[in-house]
């Protein structure tokens, strides 16, 4: 009788799809540059060009789409986010560096990876051109069918081909499920925003006007502005120690939708990574099997019988482990992108307030060229930094993983935990007297070489050394020793730093180089130019600020108009029209007078 991994591995080889996901991208192309060019065709340019009076058709037509706004764009957040999170399968494959459309040598690999971008990137364009168009039921309806159309491709072919080799039974519909829920999500979203038109066109209600000014900054500003309570509210544990909600601030829609995709691929490279580890571990256990074959047969040797059992229980040991850590590494990598958040908000809370110490000098006075190079660059690495963070805080948790369980948990599994507690003891009172001869060399500085304290109120002694023979004598014999314990305490730095720079991989918003090499620090450098970015764009002050001068402009403009249009209406004025004229004429020759010199001489 078969097993169950080979009855799924039969059904997976007999089944053939009759959609393939990597042709409908390739396919998706021509309809997704349809949708660009009737985009565009009723986007509207903000100038007239030359070709408008050779063509009067255009009348200003064919205006550039814009998908979405990296810097300043708060509405339409979590839509635009489930959009990314629509392409993840994409982006992974990308990740793999197994797309490519075309074949070429090796030299020019990136080359042929920029290209298989750009695909991807048209192919996903119409997601958020769609959602973000002044045209609401036109983007609806073609957002909705280009939706329909990858959605109606995935769902046949998991149906069709569910299974894998790997996995097993449902393995398609473990990697696939996430962009598919995006795209479920799209198109609730589509539908929603075509009722929500015509419910409103029913209606005749008037379109919102719309204000680069929002609702929260300017909420922040008026908050800015009122005295401070004189006594805070109490805050809650988790208020005080995980996040608090702020009403006054929103994440831009970049931070949102980076943050889906980030979880979304991180999923995805999880599955990928089991998806490694079952091919590795069913070779071994291949290798194991013929092994064991051998010692059934009597032909083995004792050597080979001992090696069979090591490498059964090896597998066992690293599974378990394995297995274990995955769920930690998960876990810590998901927390890692909501703190990024939380750190996102707290500096820029900083940077509108006027406060940078917290920055590098050196990032004090950051370029304008490298600040808008960063904001084109944060979300895409800090994806492959956080699946780069995922992949080694892993592969570390996994090898003390291994350590500790042969180091601690076999040998009392062997019976051996006498000796296992012996050991320990012995390495915890070597490590203690190490720390204690630290302590003592402290203790005996401040009672024997310090002068006594100046004023008993005093916390501490003054830096004075007192006994200063007794002193040198003292620095001279440990002068040995404390070389030796350097020998120790250089490992255990060095031990440290790599813990904590592999902890601390995915973490873009905080750079792993010492004081004074922050600079090689690629991602936080661009974490402190988008930080920039945002601050210089997204400042409530700053922008209610112009928001003022542009109401007071065309409130200007608005009362200037209502002001001359009465001079048009002769029945407001008891005067004849000769009067009226030569008064207009006044004021003009008032408010220009270069054009005196050019009037009709009498």
């Amino acid at each position: 009788m078969m097993s169950s991994f080979e009855t799924w591995s039969l059904k997976n080889e007999t089944c053939k799809s009759s959609v393939d996901p990597d042709l409908m991208l390739h396919c998706s192309l021509l309809p997704s540059v349809a949708i660009i060019v009737l985009l565009s065709c009723l986007e509207k340019r903000a100038r007239r060009h030359p070709i408008d009076d050779k063509c009067p058709l255009l009348n200003r037509s064919c205006g550039v789409v814009v998908p979405l706004d990296f810097v300043g764009a708060f509405s339409n957040r979590w839509s635009l986010g489930f959009a990314f999170g629509a392409t993840a399968n994409k982006v992974m494959v990308m990740f793999s560096e197994g797309y490519g459309p075309l074949q070429a040598p090796s030299w020019a690999k990136a080359l042929v990876l920029l290209i298989g971008a750009m695909e991807v990137g048209l192919s996903s364009y119409p997601f958020f051109a769609c959602l973000s168009t002044r045209f609401q039921i036109t983007g609806a309806i073609l957002g909705f069918l280009y939706t329909g159309s990858w959605f109606v491709v995935m769902v046949m072919y998991i149906v069709q081909c569910p299974h894998g080799q790997v996995i097993g039974e449902y393995e398609n519909v473990v990697f696939y499920w996430p962009p598919l829920l995006c795209l479920v999500f799209l198109l609730g979203r589509f539908l929603h925003i075509f009722v929500k038109v015509l419910w409103a066109r029913h209606r005749q209600e008037l379109p919102n006007k719309t204000s680069f000014l929002e609702v929260h900054q300017a909420q922040y500003v008026q908050q800015l502005l009122k005295k401070p309570p004189v006594e805070q509210p109490q805050k809650s544990w988790i208020q005080r120690n995980i996040y608090e909600w702020d009403p006054h601030f929103r994440f831009p829609t970049r931070m949102i939708g980076t943050a889906v995709l980030t979880i979304i691929c991180l999923y995805i490279f999880v599955v990928f990574e089991f998806y490694v580890y079952k091919l590795v571990t069913r070779t071994l256990e291949m290798v194991v099997n013929e092994f064991e074959g051998l010692v059934a047969s009597g032909n083995a040797t004792e050597a080979t019988t001992s090696h069979v059992q090591f490498l059964n229980e090896f597998l066992d040991v690293t599974e378990g482990v394995w297995m274990f850590t995955t769920y930690t590494a998960y876990l810590t990598c998901i927390s890692y992108v909501f703190h990024i958040l939380a750190c996102y908000r707290k500096h820029m809370k900083r940077l509108w307030a006027g406060v940078k110490q917290f920055l590098p000098l050196a990032y004090c006075k950051l370029s304008s060229s490298q600040s808008v190079a960063a904001i084109a660059r944060y979300s895409g690495w800090q994806i492959a930094y956080i699946l780069w963070g995922y992949l080694v805080i892993h592969t570390i948790q996994c090898l003390f993983g291994m350590l500790l369980m042969y180091s601690f948990i076999l040998p009392i599994k062997w019976g051996q935990e006498v000796e296992v507690f012996t050991n320990l003891g012995i390495g915890i009172l070597a490590l203690g007297i190490v720390v204690g001869l630290m302590l003592l060399q402290v203790v005996m500085a401040a009672s024997f070489f310090l002068q006594p304290k100046i004023f008993q109120t005093d916390r501490e002694k003054p830096l004075a050394l007192d006994n200063r023979k007794v002193f040198h004598n003292f620095n001279y014999f440990l002068f040995f020793y404390n070389m030796l314990m350097g020998l120790g305490t250089c490992l255990f730095r060095l031990l440290c730093s790599l813990i904590v720079g592999a902890w601390l991989i995915g973490r873009i918003d905080r750079t792993i180089m010492p004081k004074g090499y922050e600079a090689a620090d690629m991602g936080f450098r661009t974490w402190i130019g988008m930080l920039f970015m945002d601050h210089y764009h997204t400042n409530p002050t700053l922008v209610c600020f112009c928001h003022i001068l542009v109401a007071r402009n065309q409130e200007r403009q608005q009362q200037r108009i209502t002001s001359y249009q009465h001079f048009n209406d002769p029945a407001d004025f008891r005067v004849s029209n000769k009067a009226r004229t030569r008064w207009l004429l006044l004021y003009t020759l008032l408010n220009n007078p270069t054009l005196s010199t050019l009037r009709k001489p009498k």
